[in-house]
C-alpha cells in the first residue's frame, strides 16, 4: 500500500507541475492523437527490443543449463513488465526472473548467477551507449550545462559499475544471494546455502566468452534499435529530429532512468530527463512529454502478455510440474 501512495503521489506532484509551468494536458494529448500509427509501430519495435534482450540473457546460459528460447522470452517479458509497471524498484523484475528460470528446470545457482551476470552485461553497454550520446551531443553542439550534467552522471555510473563487477569477484556477492532468498521464497531456493554453489555457476557461465560477447553485442544492439522509437514516434509528430539526436535522447534517457532504479518504473525522472534533453534540440516540452507517454503505451502493451505469462510459470508450479 505504501508503494502505491508513493507513486500515486508522484502522479500527483507531475500533473501540478505540469500546470504550474504552463504545459497543457491538452496540448499533449493532442500531440499523442498525432503519434497515430506511431505509436503502433514504437510497440512493435518495443517488443523487438525485448526479444533481443531475451535472447541476451538466454545465449550466455550454459547449453545444459537454459530454459527453451521461447521461455526465454516469456521471462524476460514478464520481467520488464515488473520493473515497469509494479510498484516495485527497477530490480524486482529481475529476482522474478530468477524464479521463473527455477520454474523452468534451471538449477537455483545457475539462475541467480545467469540473471546477476546478464544484469551486469545489460548495466555496461548502457553506460557505453549513453558514453556515445555523450559524445554526440558534443558534436551536436548542445548547451554547456546539458553536457556538464550528463558527464557528472557518466562519472559517478564509473565506480558503480566498478563496484557491480567486484561484487561478483568477492564474496560480496552473499547479499545477493540473502536478497533473493528472502524475496523470492519458497523451499526451492534452500539450494542458496552452498554460496560456493553460486559462485561456481557464475565463474562456469563467465568463462563462455565467446557468448558474453555476444550477449554485450545483442544488448547494445537493443539499445540502438530502442532509439527507433523516438525517431518514430517524434516523426509520426511532425517533429523534425535527425537519427543522430534520437541516440543522445533515447541513450541519456536510458540512463538516467536506470539511475532512478529505486523509483518504480522510474515515473516522473523519465519524463522530466526526456524534457530537458528535447529543450536542447528545440522540441516543445508537449511533444517530449507525449513521446514519454508513448512509451509508457508500449510499456503497458508489453505488461499485459507479461501479467499473463507470469501467471501461466506459476500454473506450472500449482501443477506440480517442477
Amino acid at each position: 500500500m505504501k508503494r502505491f501512495l508513493i507513486v500515486g503521489s508522484v502522479l500527483l506532484i507531475a500533473v501540478a507541475g505540469l500546470i504550474y509551468s504552463g504545459i497543457r494536458l491538452g496540448d499533449i494529448a493532442h500531440a499523442i492523437g498525432l503519434a497515430g500509427w506511431g505509436i503502433a509501430l514504437t510497440v512493435f519495435a518495443r517488443y523487438a527490443v525485448t526479444m533481443l534482450l531475451a535472447y541476451a540473457s538466454w545465449v550466455i546460459m550454459p547449453p545444459d543449463q537454459r530454459p527453451a528460447l521461447a521461455d526465454s522470452a516469456a521471462i524476460r517479458i514478464v520481467r520488464d513488465t515488473v520493473n515497469t509497471l509494479l510498484p516495485t524498484t527497477q530490480i524486482g523484475g529481475d529476482i522474478v526472473a530468477a524464479r521463473l528460470m527455477l520454474l523452468c528446470g534451471i538449477a537455483a545457482p545457475m539462475a541467480a548467477a545467469g540473471v546477476v551476470t546478464d544484469l551486469f552485461l545489460q548495466v555496461v553497454t548502457q553506460f557505453v551507449f549513453a558514453l556515445g550520446g555523450t559524445l554526440l551531443l558534443l558534436q551536436l553542439g548542445a548547451s554547456e550545462s546539458i553536457v556538464r550534467t550528463v558527464a557528472t552522471g557518466l562519472l559517478i555510473a564509473g565506480p558503480t559499475l566498478i563496484g557491480f563487477y567486484l561484487i561478483q569477484r568477492l564474496g560480496v556477492g552473499t547479499l545477493i544471494i540473502g536478497a533473493l532468498k528472502k524475496l523470492a521464497g519458497g523451499k526451492e531456493w534452500a539450494a542458496f546455502a552452498a554460496t560456493d554453489a553460486f559462485y561456481a555457476a557464475l565463474a562456469r557461465i563467465r568463462e563462455r566468452g565467446r557468448a558474453m560477447a555476444t550477449s554485450a553485442g545483442v544488448h547494445f544492439s537493443a539499445w540502438l534499435l530502442g532509439s527507433i522509437e523516438v525517431y518514430v514516434i517524434f516523426a509520426f509528430m511532425g517533429v523534425p529530429i535527425t537519427v543522430a539526436e534520437a541516440i543522445v535522447i533515447e541513450s541519456i534517457g536510458q540512463a538516467v532512468r536506470g539511475a532512478a532504479f529505486a523509483v518504480p518504473g522510474a515515473i516522473g525522472v523519465q519524463e522530466g530527463a526526456f524534457v530537458i534533453l528535447c529543450a536542447g534540440f528545440g522540441i516543445p516540452a508537449d511533444a517530449a512529454l507525449a513521446m514519454s507517454l508513448i512509451k509508457r503505451i508500449a510499456d503497458v502493451a508489453i505488461g499485459g502478455p507479461g501479467f499473463l505469462f507470469w501467471y501461466r510459470f506459476e500454473g506450472r508450479r500449482r501443477d506440480g510440474a517442477v
